[in-house]
């Protein structure tokens, strides 16, 4: 294993975490993000997934620690605020042939490197350490929202060996492979992963938006675009919505899981609401440049849990069946 740092109906409330708002900005730039709670720390990686592809260091899901998850992807206006408070320059991918430009809906078109620089700004505004290295900061000459990031180094404050992308002293920050992958699939219980981040091994529902339990935004026109990130289907055992369908999401970890370079590809989950089923298994993952922005990439914020929040107990259900790792790209 890697190691790296609710509800509508009834029915689902056995199996969502709580919930915590985190309050950003200021003025007229003022909002929220919530966040799930992902316990059962120390749980096993996904015996059942097929690892045979050669670069692959190991199955996912196993994290050490508890932690908390973007309940719901980060959406346009959330972006929009934080460049006009943090002169971040993080660009948004016009959505008016896919739906709309809805503040409400995810933000797409920001590429794995605007998503870091988003990151930062959330610890910084907020008094914490940045978790991601960048040579220059907004403001300074040349700056580019898109450069790659430096790896932290030996004698950083905040150095982790055991991954360089990001300072262990960040209370934001990308979630790793292992950390989304646990959040969209795992049951809670034993080894018991899901096939499907709707606490389910059941193929979801294919629908254009909404709430309703093992249900997703996929198979969908492209022209239809993404739902609101607050309506974007059922909720994964945690309480996430949105990881299957809706827009892919970046993930903090290098595609072949070893994070000893800035400029390699990162991994890329979950699926779009013009992707297929297939698309949505915890089987897949895609992968693009850091570089890379797509209208059809999005992404979310994880966090160390509240000082003092207390550990709970999870139910969990289903069996999973063998998988196999697809590489695709951007």
């Amino acid at each position: 294993m890697r190691t790296q740092a609710f509800l509508c109906l009834l029915g689902s409330l056995a199996f969502a975490g709580p919930a915590f708002a985190d309050t950003f900005g200021s003025g007229g730039n003022v909002f929220t993000i919530e966040f799930s709670r992902i316990g059962d720390p120390g749980n096993a990686d996904d015996a059942a997934f097929d690892n045979t592809a050669p670069g692959y260091s190991s199955p996912y899901g196993g994290v050490g620690y508890t932690f908390r998850m973007g309940t719901y992807e980060v959406s346009r206006d959330m972006i929009t605020k934080a460049n006009t408070l943090g002169n971040l320059g993080i660009t948004l991918f016009d959505m008016t042939s896919f739906g709309g430009n809805g503040a409400d809906r995810p933000a797409t078109g920001v590429s794995w490197n605007e998503a870091a620089r988003f990151v930062n700004w959330l610890n910084t505004s907020n008094g914490h350490s940045a978790a991601y290295k960048f040579t220059l900061q907004p403001g300074a000459a040349s700056y580019s929202s898109n450069s790659n990031i430096e790896l932290w180094m030996a004698g950083d404050e905040g150095f982790d060996a055991a991954n360089p992308y990001r300072n262990a002293n960040a209370f934001y920050f990308l979630p790793s492979e292992d950390e989304w992958y646990k959040a969209a699939y795992y049951s809670g219980s034993g080894t018991t992963y899901y096939d499907y981040a709707t606490a389910s091994d059941t193929i979801p529902a294919a629908v254009a938006g909404g709430t309703a339990s093992e249900t997703a935004v996929y198979s969908q026109p492209s022209s239809t675009g993404p739902a609101d990130i607050d309506n974007a289907g059922g909720l994964s055992h945690y309480g996430a919505m949105g990881q299957n369908g809706n827009v892919w999401e970046w993930n903090e970890s290098a595609f072949d899981g070893i994070n000893n370079s800035s400029s390699e590809f990162r991994g890329i989950r979950g699926g779009a609401w013009d992707a297929s089923e297939v698309d949505l298994r915890s089987s897949l993952s895609s992968a693009g440049p850091p570089t890379g922005e797509g209208s059809g990439v999005g992404f979310r914020v994880a966090s160390i849990p509240e000082p003092g929040a207390g550990l709970l107990v999870w139910l969990g259900l289903g069996a999973m069946g063998m998988r196999r790792r697809v590489r695709r790209s951007l």
